[in-house]
């Protein structure tokens, strides 16, 4: 079987695909979706001899009959099912070897997920430079919003009609 320090780093990708996407998980146990998700990136399904459905029925295999996850233990019997099927022309012993190399060391890939882009309209949503009318009063030079007086009309209480030029002058 294989040395000591690849099984630890076999159990060391158990327990870090185990976690993987579940706040909750302790990494003593893994669920069907994390199972088929450490065969795909760590290429034990190839699409020929390995397939996903092949994944999910050596899963269900391995698992307890009510059980919905699996364990270190069911894992390596797990690894043991699939290993004779990836590697058809090695002996059984060989196989494992070879497939527990596949899977030592590895850890789950985020190959796929979403980047946040500021691209269009999310990109002019940041800057007040752009801003025109009445929504360019709100924010002074620098960029920094006026607050309230930005929102709205402050009634002018000074007893002048607006736009008056001599406004202030009445005691002069």
């Amino acid at each position: 079987m294989a040395g000591s320090t690849e099984m630890a780093s076999l159990e060391e990708s158990f327990r870090k695909f185990a976690i993987y996407g579940d706040t909750k998980a302790t990494g003593q146990e893994m669920n069907g979706k994390n199972w088929a998700k450490l065969c795909k990136d760590c290429k034990v399904t190839d699409g020929k001899s390995v397939t996903g459905t092949d994944v999910d029925i050596v899963f269900s295999k391995v698992k307890g009959k009510t059980a919905r996850v699996i364990n270190y233990e069911e894992f390596k019997k797990a690894l043991e099912e699939l290993a004779t099927k990836r590697f058809k022309d090695k002996s059984k012993e060989e196989a494992y070897e070879a497939i527990c190399q596949l899977v030592a060391g590895k850890e789950p890939m985020n190959v796929g997920v979403t980047k946040a882009k500021t691209v269009g309209a999310v990109e002019r949503q940041g800057g007040t430079s752009k801003y025109t009318g009445s929504h360019k009063e709100r924010f002074d030079e620098s960029g920094k919003g006026k607050g309230k007086s930005g929102r709205e009309n402050i009634v002018d209480t000074s007893g002048y009609v607006s736009a008056y030029q001599k406004a202030g002058t009445h005691d002069a």
